[in-house]
């Protein structure tokens, strides 16, 4: 139901009746039922099993026809297909850089439910790094749900990390704060004037510290633990460097030198 609110924008109460009648049936169809023990072998409906069943319940066909831009329309390719990821690889990226800003949060929830699953399902050591987590903030429903994540991590055995370029949008959420606060460790890093009076007092600096992260330079900010805090500098090697590199200029000489070695 998160991830519908998500996709067609906050359902009333009414709507969110018949999404979640048209979702057991859809599940139904496919002999999938809460009584369900044993899925070998059992196909998993998609999203356009969904929108056939909302076609058929009374007062479903809008949503039904709002959600055929994921089945029929722009965004088919994406979430009309059951999931072939294997999550027992060491290292997993998911890339959510190329989709379109309104795909994101609707991407990210997706991901991060599934990982949640996987989580709880195998009880192992597992680290949890979300990039631009300030995309969770923008939508109420993957904000909670992020929320929920952070809050109950520890109990299986997982850690989370969130990193966010905008910290005064990610601390505007209701549920950013939260997330914040919960966490054992911090690392602030340079932030501009508009932001620094909004985010000293969030993290109760002083007003050295504030002048600190205005004038910092790359890798330059301020180390959170519990109660203490340490001005900080990170340095990378040169292997590293060339790996983590954003910078446009650094990226086409690294490309160039790459080149013209290939030449050779």
């Amino acid at each position: 139901m998160g991830l519908m609110n998500l996709m067609l924008g906050k359902l009333n109460p009414t709507e969110e009746a018949i999404m979640d009648r048209a979702i057991w049936e859809t599940y139904a169809t496919h002999d999938i039922t809460p009584q369900t023990t044993e899925f070998t072998g059992l196909e998993v409906p998609t999203m356009s099993d969904l929108v056939n069943v909302l076609g058929g319940i009374t007062g479903g066909e809008s949503l039904a026809q709002r959600l055929t831009k994921y089945t029929d329309g722009t965004f088919s390719g994406i979430f009309n297909h059951p999931t072939n990821i294997n999550v027992d690889n060491q290292l997993m990226i998911f890339s959510v850089r190329d989709l379109e800003d309104t795909l994101r949060p609707i991407a990210i929830y997706v991901l991060l439910n599934y990982i949640w699953n996987e989580v709880r399902s195998t009880l192992k050591k597992r680290i949890l790094v979300i990039d631009e987590a300030w995309w969770m903030m923008q939508n109420e429903d993957s904000a909670r749900f992020l929320f929920g994540v952070a809050k109950r991590a520890r109990k299986y055995y997982l850690g989370v990390t969130t990193i966010t370029q905008d910290v005064q949008d990610f601390l505007q959420s209701p549920y950013g704060k939260p997330i914040v606060t919960n966490s054992s460790i911090q690392f602030l890093l340079k932030q501009s004037p508009a932001a620094i009076d909004f985010v000293a007092e969030t993290f109760f600096l002083t007003e050295g510290e504030k002048y600190l992260l205005l004038e910092s330079e790359v890798g330059e900010g301020i180390f959170f633990a519990g109660m203490k805090h340490v001005a900080i500098r990170v340095v990378a090697s040169y292997t590293e460097d060339q790996i983590i590199t954003t910078d446009p200029k650094q990226r086409l000489e690294i490309q160039r030198a790459k080149d013209e070695l290939a030449g050779a």
